[in-house]
């Protein structure tokens, strides 16, 4: 079962005494003859560290390992507040419904134990009843809750339905999986957290705040930005473990005859045939998979195998079950409880059962692919071994980056400090729809430029937009409707498009604008839970795309243009060889084609324009580095025109930029469209004589910025080592998917690259230069050049094809080219402005350079073909006729 020839790594993390201490002295009696009544007579020495810090008034930061017992730790302090005045309110804030509702059912023993009228609970969600909800408000001392129902009705009803008795009583704010609140999600909250702060000054609370978090790089700095205050740490362990074995089990390579590398077996294929082992064996196991439609797929093999292997009788074989996103409440409390009870000996999960809902006792977890991040790997591992009983984990390594990253440096999992959660609190957007919410919730004062740092700007644009009033001194919400229903949490940009099964008009997911476009254009093939479908149509009007499932063996990419500009540095550090940059840069987002790749051995099967092309231009915060000379001269001498004459092949800067942005996640626990990594737009260029810089930025892909670009400006030194090492160190002969993102391009050639960041060194010699597949492009109708002569053929063709401003074109006799500008001459001088207004510009320079053969740096201009006499005479007429209409009408 174990397949020993897989497993590339095997280590144990040796059984650890437990640290106890007695309980505190100043530790209710009550709680204590509770304790003992449970078998607990003493207490780990976090748990008492907790209390004692807690007890002094502190906020405090537990980040101690699964199964260490953080809740009771920060159960603790409260209760004995709680018993201590009755009147006292805290609020528990998790991720989830689920993870709420799992813990209720753990403090319950607590709450029949005391009774009712020393301590009550209640869960208050969405799913809540209205009487629940009320008896919640009315007497309960502990509310478990999540952070949309604190955004969207704990704030906005403050002083209604008894909310304000909360609020002037609220001693306690918990926040639980701390670590999961990072990016657009943590930025929210933070906000939140900021409005939180405004209504309990109103009711004179100061509430304390106690977080627990996994295992992460900066704990204390994401509880400080998050809750707006001072913190300290308890990290020190008390709790006992057994030992643990962890072993990475590395997939068989495919070897074609010809000696070549074709990828690896999937990782899916190697978990259905070791779960059937483990059934056997009678081990019960959690598998972890990384989408529901891999579940099902691991799930079914599993069953199919125990089958036809005669482990278990047919009747028997559902002793695996499935565990995700899309089972009904009911569905899932059944399997929690099957699990629990032993009927069932497994489960294959999505990261649903990440965040610790009890499932009972578990001996082996079976990653099928690296979650992504050291916390969640740490926290998927966590849940076996829990009853003190020696544990094994699996870790199936996927052919991607990180996972062949960690093939070839198991220290870095296991022994390196975890990564950095990152948030940005101040982000111009999410701060002001919360300042807004503010702004209905209490009106804004003085005093809340400490919350709201860019309070000064906004209030002018609120009031312009007819949204605030002023009431002396004051200015109050005039704007209608609630605002915090205006927004996600967990997201920044309020246009959000839906993606529709045509078939059922099921909502497959929502996203952003910008997501939209690289992944709903018209033909693209999106994958989401691991089915495939493609998008037949995306309207722009009502921001809804429309799929059909799809059985295709490729998958689409979408190419275009990403133009970076820099609008100023605010800071700079020398590194190397390398001059490094922060600050911020306006990003255009140019997607006009689409390529279609093949699964497994990615070939390009062709590429195809779109019919209308997509731009998104936002502003955002980027780290840039200027490559060295010889890097970018050694790179573009092994550019080669592709088969339309347009395209660029053998481009190394893409490999350098696939490097550095997956090593840029590595520090940052980000997720693949949560930065960007691009070189300027001349990198590509072919000319021989052609010698300006090459910059590569990291970018965040949200307006505004969320931090994720500055905290790696912090941590380049180790980007680039990371880099080099995950280039380097993977197994394949001279570059793949996994190292460098295609096999076409030399690994050599670009780890070298990376190296000459830091030191100068001679390029390597013997280069490969990759045969390419046949494939397809549809080449650009027009030259810029020949517009002039062409002009009507071409506004009749951008006619047909039904763009925006296709008419305005076509009223246009004749155009002219000088340089990089096309020159409209028409009659009326009212259009040279009207052409200039940068929304016009933006979008017919878009039309331009999709039909033609644009220069960089394209423009657009208007020449008046009429005298100023004539201008002047058109005008006047026009103002009589305007005069006559109107007397006409009063007549």
């Amino acid at each position: 079962m174990e397949k020993q020839d897989l497993i590339i790594c095997d280590r144990t993390i040796p059984a650890r005494e437990g640290r106890y201490v007695p309980f505190p002295a100043g530790l209710n009696r009550d709680i204590a003859e509770y304790l003992i009544s449970r078998g607990i007579e003493k207490l780990y020495c976090h748990q008492a560290e907790m209390f004692e810090e807690a007890s002094e008034g502190k906020n405090v930061v537990i980040t101690t390992p699964t199964a260490s017992g953080k809740t009771l730790a920060f159960l603790l302090p409260v209760l004995q507040e709680i018993l201590a005045d009755p009147l006292t309110r805290a609020v528990f804030i998790y991720p989830t419904k689920a993870l709420a509702g799992d813990q209720y059912r753990a403090m319950k023993p607590w709450i029949d134990y005391f009774g009712e009228g020393r301590i009550e609970a209640g869960v208050y969600d969405g799913d809540t009843p209205a009487s629940e909800r009320s008896r919640i408000r009315r007497g309960a001392n502990i509310i478990l809750t999540n952070p949309e129902m604190l955004n969207g009705s704990f704030l906005p009803n403050h002083s209604k339905y008894g909310f304000d008795f909360i609020f002037s009583h609220l001693k306690f704010v918990v926040i639980d999986e701390l670590h999961t609140y990072r990016g657009a999600f943590g930025s929210h909250l933070a906000n939140v957290f900021r409005r939180l702060s405004r209504i309990c000054r109103y009711y004179h609370s100061m509430p304390q705040f106690l977080c627990s978090s996994a295992t992460i790089a900066n704990p204390v700095e994401l509880a400080e930005g998050i809750c707006g205050r001072s913190f300290v740490k308890v990290d020190e362990d008390g709790s006992p473990a057994s030992a643990r074995r962890y072993m990475l089990v590395q997939p068989p390579k495919i070897m074609g005859s010809d000696k070549n590398y074709y990828g690896q077996v999937q990782a899916v294929t190697v978990a259905a045939e070791m779960l059937p082992g483990l059934v056997e064996a009678d081990r019960s196991f959690i598998a972890f998979a990384k989408s529901r439609r891999t579940v099902e797929i691991v799930l079914k093999e599993a069953r199919d195998r125990l089958e036809a292997a005669g482990f278990l009788g047919r009747s028997e074989s559902d002793r695996i079950s499935g565990y995700r996103g899309g089972y009904t409440p009911q569905e899932r409390k059944e399997i929690e409880s099957r699990m629990i009870s032993g009927s069932l000996c497994g489960l294959v999960s999505t990261n649903a059962l990440e965040l610790g809902i009890d499932i009972g006792k578990i001996d082996t977890t079976v990653l099928i692919g690296y979650p992504g991040t050291r916390a969640s790997f740490w926290q998927q591992t966590g849940r076996a071994g829990r009853n003190l009983r020696e544990c094994t984990n699996y870790l199936i390594l996927d052919n991607l980056p990180f996972d062949q990253y960690i093939a070839l440096e198991p220290g870095w999992l296991f022994d390196g400090s975890s990564e950095n959660a990152v948030i940005d609190k101040n982000n111009l957007l999410i701060e002001l729809a919360h300042i807004r919410a503010a702004a209905a919730e209490i009106p804004l004062t003085l005093d809340d430029i400490s919350l709201f740092p860019d309070l000064g700007e906004a209030i002018p644009v609120l009031l312009g937009a007819g949204e605030l009033a002023g009431q002396g001194g004051k200015f109050a919400w005039s704007g209608g409707e609630y605002p915090a229903g205006d927004y996600s949490l967990r997201n920044i940009d309020k246009s959000r498009y839906k993606l529709l099964n045509q078939e059922n008009s099921r909502v497959i997911t929502e996203m952003d604008e910008m997501q939209a476009f690289r992944e709903l254009h018209d033909g693209a093939v999106y994958m989401h839970d691991g089915d495939s479908y493609q998008i037949v149509r995306l309207e722009l009007e009502t921001k809804t795309a429309f799929a059909l499932p799809f059985n295709g063996n490729y998958y689409t990419v979408p190419g275009g243009e990403t133009n970076i500009q820099v609008i100023h540095s605010d800071r700079q550090q020398e590194l190397g060889r390398v001059e490094i940059q922060f600050g911020d840069v306006n990003v255009n987002d140019y997607i006009y084609m689409y390529k279609k790749l093949q699964f497994h051995n990615h070939q390009n099967l062709g590429f195809t324009q779109l019919e209308r092309p997509l731009a998104k231009e936002y502003d955002t915060e980027s780290t840039w580095i200027r490559l060295p000379a010889d890097v970018t001269r050694t790179f573009r001498s092994y550019l080669q025109k592709g088969p339309d004459g347009q395209s660029v092949r053998n481009d190394h800067f893409e490999g350098l930029c696939f490097a550095l942005q997956n090593s840029a996640r590595m520090v940052t626990m980000t997720e693949q469209d949560d930065i960007g990594v691009t070189t300027s737009n001349l990198s590509t260029e072919l000319a021989e004589y052609f010698s300006d810089s090459v910059f590569v930025y990291i970018y965040d892909k949200y307006v505004g910025g969320l931090g994720f670009s500055e905290k790696i400006y912090e941590l380049m030194e180790e980007v680039i080592s990371n880099a080099v090492k995950m280039v380097g160190g993977c197994k394949c002969q001279d570059g793949c998917a996994a190292c460098v993102g295609d096999y076409r391009l030399d690994k050599g050639l670009i780890l070298w690259g990376l190296k000459s960041l830091l030191v100068e060194a001679d390029p390597p010699k013997g280069i490969k230069k990759a045969a390419f597949s046949p494939s397809t492009f549809t080449a650009k109708k027009f030259k810029f050049s020949e517009l002039p002569d062409r002009w009507g053929e071409f506004c009749s063709y951008v006619k047909e094809n039904g763009d925006p401003f296709a008419a305005f074109l076509n009223s246009v006799p004749r155009a002219a080219v000088d340089g990089s500008r096309l020159v409209l001459f028409m009659d009326g001088i009212f259009f040279r402005e009207w052409v200039q207004e940068e929304n016009n510009q933006r979008a017919l320079k878009n039309i331009i350079s999709y039909y033609a053969e644009a220069p960089a740096g394209l423009t657009v201009s208007v020449r008046a073909e009429e005298s100023g006499a004539d201008a002047e005479g058109r005008k006047e007429k026009l103002r009589r006729r305007y005069d006559n209409l109107k007397n006409k009408g009063t007549e």
